[in-house]
C-alpha cells in the first residue's frame, strides 16, 4: 500500500471516529459522502446537508474536492451543483491538514464568514452585502426546505425532479408542522 493511500485510509478512519456519519460511494476510498451540520451561532443552524468528497490520486498532497449536494444557499457556493468556493481547500490546501480539518474547520469557517467578493452565487452575494437580515432569513428558509436530516440521509441519483417539485408543494404542510412544534 503506498503513502497516500494509507494516509488516506487513516484521515477517512479518523474522520468516522469523530462521529461524522460517512457513507462511501465506491471501494476506492476516494469518493465519498460525509453528514455535515450547519455551525452554531450562524443561520445555518439545524440544517444538515450530505456533503460530496472526492480525494484526487495526489491526496494529501493536493486538495479534496468538496460540494454539497442538498442545496445552500451561501455566496460561495455554487446553488446548482453545490460545488464550494474555499480558499484554504483549492488554494492554500497543505498536506498538514486532513478530512477532521475541513469539517471541524474550514466549512463551519466557510459558513460562518461568507465571502461575497469572491461569489459562486452572485445572487446570494449580493443581497448579503445589500440586506444581512434578509440574506440570513432566506438561508434559514433554505435550510428548512432542504436541509433536513432526511434530505442529506437520501441518496442525490434518487431524487427526481418530479420529487422535488411534490417536496415543495409539500413544504407548506411541513412548514405549518413545524410553526405548531415552535412556541
Amino acid at each position: 500500500m503506498s503513502s497516500p493511500s494509507k494516509r488516506r485510509e487513516m484521515d477517512l478512519m479518523k474522520l468516522m471516529m469523530s462521529d461524522y456519519k460517512v457513507e462511501m460511494i465506491n471501494d476506492g476510498m476516494q469518493e465519498f459522502f460525509v453528514e455535515f451540520h450547519g455551525p452554531k451561532e450562524s443561520p445555518y443552524l439545524g440544517g444538515v446537508w450530505k456533503v460530496r468528497v472526492e480525494l484526487p490520486d495526489a491526496y494529501p498532497y493536493k486538495s479534496p474536492s468538496i460540494g454539497f449536494v442538498n442545496k445552500i444557499y451561501h455566496p460561495n457556493v455554487d446553488e446548482m451543483s453545490g460545488s464550494v468556493c474555499l480558499d484554504v481547500i483549492n488554494q492554500t490546501w497543505s498536506p498538514m491538514f486532513d478530512l477532521v480539518n475541513v469539517f471541524e474547520v474550514f466549512l463551519p469557517q466557510l459558513l460562518l464568514y461568507p465571502n461575497p467578493s469572491d461569489p459562486l452565487n452572485g445572487e446570494a452575494a449580493a443581497l448579503m452585502m445589500r440586506d444581512r437580515t434578509t440574506y440570513d432569513q432566506k438561508v434559514k428558509e433554505y435550510c428548512e426546505k432542504y436541509a433536513k436530516k432526511e434530505d442529506a440521509g437520501a441518496p442525490p441519483e434518487e431524487k427526481s425532479s418530479d420529487e422535488e417539485l411534490s417536496e415543495e408543494e409539500n413544504v407548506s404542510s411541513d412548514d405549518e408542522l413545524a410553526g405548531k412544534a415552535d412556541p
